[in-house]
């Protein structure tokens, strides 16, 4: 029995990096129009199910239409573009869209309470905002960082070249060149 271990992680390994291949992939342009139109249908039907509701129930209601429709549309552009800050909008979208729907829940209240739970709304949105500067700067740093490594590597392959001498040095040169996407 323990013969097959190897094999079932093998094969684990496997279907889990389908997965990441899946992911890092990008939308075809129908699929991309055809989620824009589904995300306009999903919004209207949420739409009208407010229409049910009165009051602030109903604008409640509403608000989390529009920012389910608007988190919805951030997400699909990002699963389109793959661009990290593609990525980094949707986090904001969210984070403003909650900040929209906790505020209309506000509107219950009055005096004190109502000021208080709008407070409260406007320090999960700015931290949540926080949140996402925090991981664009990441990414950009992470980016930066990679770019340096690499710009490090190139200098010594270089290095490396220069204690070579004629068609030996010339071909180390291209080389290192075309490694690190240098021209």
């Amino acid at each position: 029995m323990k013969k097959h271990q190897p094999i079932q992680a093998a094969l684990l390994c496997m279907s889990l990096m389908s997965v990441f291949v899946v992911q890092a992939e990008t939308m075809s342009k129908p699929d991309y129009k055809a989620g824009k139109t589904r995300i306009s249908e999903t919004y209207k039907v949420d739409k009208a199910a407010c229409h049910s509701q009165s009051g602030n129930a109903k604008d409640v209601c509403e608000e989390e239409a529009k920012g389910k429709e608007k988190v919805a549309r951030a997400e699909l552009e990002y699963s389109y573009s793959g661009k990290s800050a593609d990525g980094n909008k949707v986090h904001v979208v969210k984070a403003k869209a909650a900040y929209e729907v906790a505020k209309e829940k506000c509107d219950d209240l009055a005096g004190n309470a109502k000021n208080v739970c709008v407070q409260e709304a406007k320090a999960a949105e700015q931290k949540a905002l926080a949140d996402a500067k925090m991981d664009k700067d990441i990414n950009k740093a992470k980016k930066t960082d990679a770019s340096e490594k690499m710009e490090a590597d190139y200098k010594v392959a270089i290095e490396k070249c220069d204690g070579l001498a004629g068609d030996a040095k010339a071909s180390c040169v291209t080389a290192a060149k075309g490694k690190f996407g240098k021209h």
